[in-house]
């Protein structure tokens, strides 16, 4: 079992997870191998338009289709794209089982770019609120990296009430959570009015990313952000300003933006919109995922022209 504790090289300034954060898609060549290139621009385009950071190796990477190798080449490319331009790299890691986690974790060490963690509350398993703490509080223990919990409970069938995020953010090596409970509603409430120190919300459903920012949210990790970055950028800007009308009437026309991206599963019309604006070679995803309908794709980007 890994003993290693917790560090983070002495050159790094604290963690700071505010503002948006793009979980980047992996572009498919024709061939069916990833497109590096295209990974890289999407990478660079992104961050040339203000996003905070990226997110390699989420879901929306795909990354339960991808081998070993291919992670790592996704892990190369983004690592590199931060490290010329400051960007805030998190990388998508973690396990059902609290072994497999570690081991996943522990090879971040391999890339001293990368700032963050993305580790989803432990799926399919459904542990107890208190197992899920003590899975935390390993990891916290082993990794070379802060983790930012993933709280998704429609796909890991693990609800979590404010007072467990509460007790998973006070852990030390915990710096926030990636919040997609599917809705706003009074855990969400409860959660944003009494943060534990030193950690930080993102919002983490496209849909509702203005109102976790109105509610004090630090920022937010989003698929649909590939499509309009600067205007999610804007709209964090917006809040964190106490804009309200420009916030309000802005985040109206993303979320519709968003609720299009979404009708089909992630990402499989971001991937096809990133396409058809010649952003990515191909707009293919792999098995058990089908792209998208061209209808879908239309719609998605009739919402694009509205902005």
């Amino acid at each position: 079992m890994i003993t290693r504790q917790n560090t983070r090289p002495q050159s790094q300034p604290p963690l700071s997870l505010r503002g948006i954060h793009v979980p980047l898609v992996t572009p498919f060549t024709a061939a069916g191998g990833i497109a590096a290139e295209a990974l890289e621009a999407l990478a660079h385009e992104v961050l040339d338009a203000g996003a905070a950071g990226i997110v390699a190796l989420g879901t929306t990477a795909e990354t339960a289709a991808l081998d070993e190798a291919e992670r790592d080449l996704v892990t190369d490319v983004c690592a590199r794209v931060c490290a010329e331009r400051g960007g805030l790299l998190t990388v998508g890691a973690g396990a059902s089982g609290t072994r497999a986690a570690e081991a996943s974790l522990a090879r971040l060490e391999r890339w001293p770019g990368v700032r963050a963690a993305l580790v989803t509350v432990p799926p399919f398993v459904r542990p107890s609120a208190a197992g899920v703490l003590a899975h935390f509080a390993r990891l916290t223990e082993v990794s070379p990296v802060p983790l930012v919990v993933y709280h998704v409970p429609y796909r890991t069938g693990q609800p979590l009430d404010a007072g467990a995020l509460r007790a998973l953010g006070e852990l030390p090596g915990v710096a926030g959570v990636k919040y997609a409970a599917g809705g706003i509603d009074q855990d969400t409430v409860a959660l944003l009015g009494d943060l534990p120190d030193g950690f930080e919300v993102l919002a983490g459903d496209d849909a509702y990313a203005s109102p976790m920012l109105a509610l004090g949210a630090a920022g937010a990790i989003l698929a649909s952000a590939h499509l309009a970055t600067a205007r999610f950028v804007e709209l964090a800007a917006a809040w964190e300003a106490g804009d309200v009308p420009r916030a309000r009437a802005l985040g109206h026309a993303l979320a519709r933006v968003s609720a299009a991206a979404f009708e089909e599963p992630n990402p499989t019309v971001i991937k096809a919109v990133l396409h058809a604006r010649g952003r990515i070679p191909t707009a293919d995803v792999r098995l058990p995922l089908l792209p998208a309908a061209e209808a879908s794709a239309a719609r998605t980007l009739r919402s694009l022209a509205g902005l």
